[in-house]
């Protein structure tokens, strides 16, 4: 598909029109960028470059319009007086002198506000958490309901006086209005509880306070869940009956997404299918007149375009994928699909969510103002070795600057630990960031010399200027009795398909390498028993990711065993220790998926041979992709 003709025609939301259906998706406190809950430099850096680069409609996400004394999580921006109005009015004319509109959703967790003033509160004292451990919330009084109702207005009219364009109300998750629709939180028996028009009402009430202030030409939208997806919550049954009120009581919009938080339902991660929850606004575009929103898991704007022709939905929001690449919007309507760095749906974004946000994928996303790519003052040649992704992200940034890279790869293709990450199941999203960067280094004029293994002497007869050295790690070979006996592989040689295993796989070794291959073997049809000897299965697997992993490695019946120390390997099974005892697991095959070590053997060997030397990704420490693309940038940014 050359041309995206549906996702870039206009569409008017009240009396705004917006040039494009895209819609960069809310998230939380403006991406943690705020500095005692008002706007910075960095906050407006960040949204200019997302309206810069072609985004029809940006959402900023999570701003409270109460004051708890205390901010709901660490950066975020809040607007719950008029000192706020003057830094949000910058961000908004920011954002608007790029030719984007600019919402803001007002938004209060209640139940997650937990040092805040009025405590944990929420209608009613229900537990919903999957921690075991938590209190029960404090219900709400009818006054403090009545204040926060009034709060919110107050928000709406601070959001109209700082230029944003729209008022999005938040009643998806578990806010404290996704809270009063529920009928899992919402047990009140007064006028706020009880049947859905009684657990309508707080929003009800929100909206018609909140168009009291700002007048009947002002747009407001409202974001819910198509489903909360928990026991006893609502469903799509209800939110269908209601839509077709909310569009009678002046909704201009509805942005409609997925589930709580808090459900035992994967719905933003890798191994969720792309669009699968368009479905949800899908349902919802067909009972009302008023556009309609949705997403979630659409990360490629020709399946945006397919969403939009098919009229399943008006618009289509893209949080994450503009964080990975802002410039998405305008690469896409220029038919540029190659040069879009998709998002990966790593969630590493939201594993940082207390936090800054920052992204695998993109070391630029929050770093504006300071990861600026220029010319380099004195050009020089660059040899990069090893291409994996830190060695291609330094070869595409160095060569942009102006340098003379040559990029060595002793295999046949460029990818490293990229391909071999990529072949576990539920991992389809990473070979397209691979290609992306492939085709990267392809265009950036550097020379890519595959099938070469280059030695330090080689390097140093050619005389570079600088050397920066990506040769990645090896499978760490535990020093255990028994272990170089014929049943025992690597996890890296199971993946690859160079060795074969028997019926029932013991893995050593339960972190992300020892999960991702437990579920390549299950799917296989092997009877899997993974040997951990800390005392959590993925303990470095970030925490969006890792329930849904122990939930599917739990439904495939892979027998998890932690806090288990092998102490040796046998042809018929292992052996190991744990809590001063010792048993013995029964096994036709040993796997070994203790994690990996540097090979920085090269970059030893090159140590006050050549002018200038960088050592960076897994060469330096094993760590994450993250580590080796941020790493790459930085370096070849600063050569």
């Amino acid at each position: 598909m050359s041309q995206l003709k549906k996702l870039f025609e206009p569409i008017k939301i009240g009396n705004v029109e917006i040039r494009n259906r895209i819609v960069m998706a809310p998230f939380g406190g403006g991406g943690g960028y705020a500095k005692d809950e008002m706007v910075t430099e960095r906050a407006k850096a960040f949204y200019r470059e997302r309206a810069k680069g072609g985004a029809g409609l940006i959402l900023m996400g999570l701003l409270c319009p109460i004051d708890t004394k205390v901010s709901m999580m660490p950066g975020a921006l809040a607007i719950y007086k008029d000192e706020f109005i003057p830094g949000l009015r910058e961000l908004t004319d920011a954002v608007h002198a790029e030719g984007a509109k600019m919402g803001v959703q007002l938004s209060f967790y209640g139940w997650w506000a937990k040092r805040g003033e009025l405590g944990e509160v929420s209608p009613s004292d229900v537990i919903f958490s999957r921690n075991r451990d938590a209190k029960p919330p404090r219900p709400l009084t009818l006054e403090e309901i009545e204040e926060m109702i009034q709060d919110f207005a107050e928000g709406t009219r601070r959001a109209r006086d700082a230029g944003f364009d729209m008022v999005e109300y938040q009643a998806s998750t578990a806010t404290i209005i996704g809270q009063f629709l529920s009928p899992l939180t919402n047990r009140r028996t007064d006028g706020y509880g009880g049947d859905l028009e009684g657990r309508m009402r707080f929003l009800l009430n929100v909206i018609d306070a909140g168009r009291r202030k700002v007048g009947p030409d002002y747009a407001l939208i409202t974001r819910i869940s198509g489903s909360d997806f928990m026991e006893g919550g609502h469903t799509l049954e209800e939110v269908k009956v209601m839509a077709p009120i909310l569009e009678r009581v002046g909704m201009q919009a509805l942005d409609v997404t997925t589930g709580w938080h808090e459900a035992p339902v994967p719905f933003i991660q890798m191994a969720v299918p792309r669009g699968a929850w368009v479905y949800l606004g899908e349902t919802i575009k067909k009972l009302v007149n008023i556009p309609v929103i949705g997403g979630t898991r659409v990360n490629d704007p020709i399946l945006a375009e397919e969403i939009i022709a098919r009229g399943s939905l008006d618009m289509v929001y893209m949080g994450r994928p503009l964080i990975a690449d802002p410039e998405l919007p305008n690469k896409a309507r220029e038919g540029r699909f190659e040069d879009i760095c998709p998002c990966t749906a790593c969630c590493h974004c939201f594993d940082g969510a207390a936090e800054a946000l920052e992204c695998v994928v993109n070391p630029r996303a929050g770093r504006e103002l300071e990861y600026t790519i220029e010319p380099a003052k004195d050009p020089k040649r660059v040899f990069v070795i090893g291409g994996g992704p830190g060695g291609m992200e330094t070869t595409i940034i160095a060569s942009q600057r102006g340098h003379k890279v040559t990029l060595y790869e002793k295999g046949d293709t460029l990818g490293g630990q990229l391909l071999i990450a990529s072949l576990p199941p539920y991992k389809e999203e990473l070979p397209y960031y691979t290609r992306y960067l492939v085709r990267q280094v392809e265009k950036s004029g550097a020379e890519v010399m595959l099938n070469t293994e280059v030695t330090a002497r080689d390097i140093v007869d050619a005389g570079p200027d600088a050397v920066i050295v990506a040769t990645g790690g090896v499978p760490i070979i535990p020093d255990i009795a028994g272990v170089s006996g014929d049943n025992v592989v690597t996890a890296e040689e199971v993946l690859t398909g160079q060795k074969e295993v028997g019926d029932r796989v013991i893995i050593v070794g339960g972190g992300l390498i020892g999960c991702e291959t437990a579920e390549f073997l299950a799917e296989r049809g092997k009877k899997i028993t993974i040997l951990e000897m800390l005392d959590r299965i993925g303990n470095d697997i970030g925490r969006t990711t890792r329930w849904t992993v122990l939930q599917r490695m739990r439904s495939a019946q892979i027998q998890m065993e932690t806090k288990a120390r092998v102490v040796e390997i046998t042809e018929k099974g292992v052996l190991a220790e744990r809590e001063g005892a010792t048993g013995f697991f029964e096994g036709d095959s040993v796997v070994l998926a203790v994690g990996m070590k540097s090979e920085n053997r090269l970059a030893k060997e090159l140590e006050g041979k050549v002018p200038e030397l960088h050592i960076i990704g897994d060469a330096a420490e094993p760590r994450r992709i993250i580590d080796a693309t941020h790493e790459g940038f930085r370096i070849a940014r600063e050569i």
